[in-house]
């Protein structure tokens, strides 16, 4: 005897999308809520309309000239100071003439570590009015 199966044909097999679904819906959430929470910091940077009306190692008329070194030297108002020392020095000057900015000056080969670390230096002498420029050799 010859045992039959039976097959249903109307039953169609397929992928079930409730589990991916559920995935997508909690990846949903997380980057939803991570975007609320995610925070950007950035510096405000202030540019002054000069062209190039001369060498960017001059001191301008009205600023406090910080100047970054390729060698690592910074030097404020001409005097060579350390990097820490830049906030006692930018606080000190910026107390005697307080109208004026800054204008931080850097050669094409200084470190970027040092640059960043100054002017972290200069915003926490409390100057808000920051320029950049760069300086030939």
């Amino acid at each position: 005897m010859r045992l039959r199966r039976h097959f249903d044909h109307s039953e169609t097999t397929g992928i079930d999308l409730a589990p991916m679904l559920d995935f997508v819906l909690n990846l949903l959430i997380f980057f939803i809520i991570t975007a609320v929470f995610t925070k950007q910091f950035f510096l405000p940077v202030g540019r002054h309309g000069g062209g190039a009306g001369g060498p960017a190692g001059e001191k301008e008329t009205g600023s406090i000239s910080v100047i970054v070194k390729a060698s690592g030297e910074v030097l404020v108002d001409d005097r060579l100071v350390d990097v820490r020392a830049v906030r006692a020095n930018v606080e000190r000057l910026s107390a005697q003439k307080p109208e004026w900015g800054v204008m931080v000056t850097a050669e094409p080969d200084a470190e970027a570590g040092v640059l960043v670390q100054v002017i972290d230096q200069v915003r926490q002498g409390g100057v808000e009015n920051v320029s950049f420029g760069t300086s030939s050799r």
